[in-house]
């Protein structure tokens, strides 16, 4: 076989692989709303989340704005104007609808957002179905951030099912049959030193990342330490039972003003019976692990634990140079307990640092030098977020494995909560 045949039929499987990446993708979106009644697709449940069909709806767009519409001949609309309705914040590919008023579209139906993601993969067929071409390397690039970004759908899609599900005084279980958390007895917070000096960070393989995660480069850390797992729920009851959500000095002063504002009392999704505290999980309302990680918290009350514990939240740059060293397993959304579950005893290097819950850094969603946003309108999928949002680490238990990497960056306003977050704690050597 000569060179040139080889180099054809290694693009072949690639574009086969790539076609098969794509159909497991969109199925699992659609498993993932398998459990929801009719009713539930359309609910908005405060102005950050949306509805369950308008994520469905969505990602589907994404692939006809960015991939049919462009490169696929020949292609018709399934309804011109869900380019209007479905667009999230593209302004320079249209007119986004305004991102609070996605509940009052109760048109058009679950049924059809179901018939139009078929008629998207559908087309998707044909275009992926087609020869590589000369626009074979951009397309598939295309693809693959459309599959990236229907991943984080799915995790976005967890965290606002709970959200809606937690606001009905019934409090619905979102599953009956989610896997029982194991029970494991307290794991004793320990610390891991590392030395300080010039370490690189970033995404510098050839593999897939999203913009703001390269280019790689150099950073200067001092001497430090970081927790061997994340805070536990006994470890936060603690800090709520010595005041900590009635004294002001532990707190950034927006994050105090907002405790007042809000009446936070404790994380969300927490309530008390009998003296006893239980969260509303996925599986419906449940008695609270003290040993598992603590879950839904804001930047600012991750901050105020941290001052009560004499400690501080990571550095961005402290914890990716932590995590490279230790291995990318841990409870994600194929694990199926949509839940963080307590650490297992950990021999050597932190436990949990991927998967469970996502963990608060002290750093500012900055672009790093030499930063370059995406061409055109795909350029705004990052690049414009970069301003008052603080950077979270190492996935979730809602987060597909697949879609984690040691130089991933989330990236949340300090307010919020919903979203599966808690932390780690670090200080100074």
């Amino acid at each position: 076989m000569t060179r040139q045949a080889q180099a054809a039929d290694s693009a072949e499987g690639e574009w086969a692989s790539l076609r098969a990446r794509y159909r497991l993708v969109r199925a699992q979106s659609e498993r993932l709303c398998q459990p929801l009644l009719v009713e539930d697709y359309g609910v908005q449940s405060m102005a950050d989340v949306s509805p369950p069909k308008w994520h469905l709806a969505h990602v589907s767009w994404f692939f006809e704005a960015f991939l049919l519409r462009p490169y696929l001949a020949g292609y018709r609309v399934l309804d011109e104007r869900y380019d209007h309705l479905f667009n999230s914040y593209y302004q320079t590919h249209g007119t986004p609808f305004p991102r609070a008023q996605r509940g009052l579209l109760s048109r058009p139906s679950v049924a059809e957002v179901y018939r139009y993601r078929a008629h998207v993969d559908q087309a998707m067929d044909r275009l992926l179905a087609q020869s590589p071409a000369e626009q074979a390397a951009e397309i598939a690039r295309r693809v693959e951030l459309g599959l990236q970004h229907e991943q984080q759908h799915q995790e976005l899609l967890l965290m606002d099912i709970k959200h809606i599900l937690a606001q009905n005084p019934l409090l619905p279980a979102y599953r009956s049959d989610l896997r029982a958390a194991v029970v494991r007895s307290a794991e004793p917070l320990r610390w891991h030193r590392y030395p300080g000096g010039i370490g690189h960070i970033g995404h510098g393989d050839a593999g897939f990342a999203f913009d703001c995660e390269r280019p790689r480069h150099r950073v200067f850390v001092e001497d430090f330490q970081l927790a061997s797992r994340p805070v536990s729920n006994a470890e936060y009851a603690a800090f709520i039972a010595d005041g900590g959500y009635r004294r002001s000095d532990w707190w950034l002063a927006d994050g105090w003003d907002l405790l007042q504002r809000a009446g936070w009392q404790a994380p969300l999704y927490w309530r008390q019976a009998d003296g006893a505290w239980q969260e509303m999980t996925l599986g419906g309302l449940r008695e609270l692990d003290p040993q598992a990680p603590v879950c839904h918290l804001s930047y600012y009350e991750a901050e105020a634990f941290a001052a009560w514990a004499e400690a501080r939240l990571p550095s961005e740059a402290e914890w990716e140079l932590a995590a490279q060293s230790e291995p990318m397993t841990g409870n994600f959304l194929e694990q199926d307990w949509l839940q963080p579950m307590a650490a297992a005893a950990q021999k050597s290097g932190p436990a949990q640092l991927f998967g469970d819950v996502w963990e608060w850094t002290g750093s500012a969603f900055r672009p790093y030098p030499g930063f370059r946003a995406l061409e055109g309108s795909l350029g705004e999928y990052n690049g414009k977020f970069m301003c008052g949002q603080m950077v979270l680490r190492g996935g979730c238990c809602a987060t597909p494995q697949a879609h984690i990497r040691g130089s991933y960056r989330n990236f949340f306003y300090p307010a919020m909560r919903w979203q599966f977050s808690g932390l780690r704690l670090a200080r100074g050597a």
